[in-house]
């Protein structure tokens, strides 16, 4: 099945209940998670991190139902240690869809892109499957707290860099919008 169903970025709108929501859950989350093979241990970026993943989520979901898709997602039950999975963020009509979110802000910064875990101790399982379906967004944190989503690609297609932080490198891989 193509779940490529749109060819240009689409806006979507988030909801006040969908922020607080998101906000609850990052707040929930963030004592669980362990991301020192990261070099990432600041709890308040950590948290902001799972905040806008989970905007990005509703995002996506909102454009698939609306497009008459049955979506299951997103996920805002918190697992601890290994009950944690890599499964996808949302299923389609019963197929993984990964989501990859980026706020504008930081993409003022560092370029729009999305960053896919890579190192010798834990890797993105997704980079395994050149099937496997991703949506990437652009919170736009900078202006009116909208989302703006990309059309859903296979990573297979997608072309993989470093990052520009020297810091992540041998850590991340990153998949920047000015390769697609």
């Amino acid at each position: 099945m193509n779940l490529t169903i749109f060819n240009k970025a689409i806006e979507v709108e988030i909801t006040a209940a969908e922020m607080e929501r998101a906000k609850k859950f990052a707040a929930a989350v963030v004592g669980t998670v362990n991301y020192q093979d990261s070099n990432q241990s600041n709890t308040k970026k950590i948290q902001e991190d799972h905040f806008v993943s989970k905007l990005g989520e509703e995002a996506v979901r909102k454009i698939y139902e609306r497009a008459d898709f049955q979506v299951k997602g997103p996920d805002y039950a918190i697992y601890k240690g290994k009950q944690k999975s890599w499964a996808e963020d949302l299923y389609i009509d019963d197929i993984g869809m990964a989501v990859k979110t980026q706020k504008r802000s930081a993409a003022n910064r560092f370029g729009l892109s999305w960053t896919f875990q890579c190192s010798q101790r834990r890797k993105d399982p997704i980079l395994k499957d050149p099937l496997a379906w991703v949506c990437f967004v652009v919170f736009e944190d900078a202006a009116n707290e909208n989302c703006l989503v990309y059309p859903a690609k296979q990573i297979g297609t997608l072309q993989f860099r470093p990052p520009k932080l020297k810091r992540l490198v041998g850590k991340k891989q990153v998949v920047y919008a000015a390769d697609f």
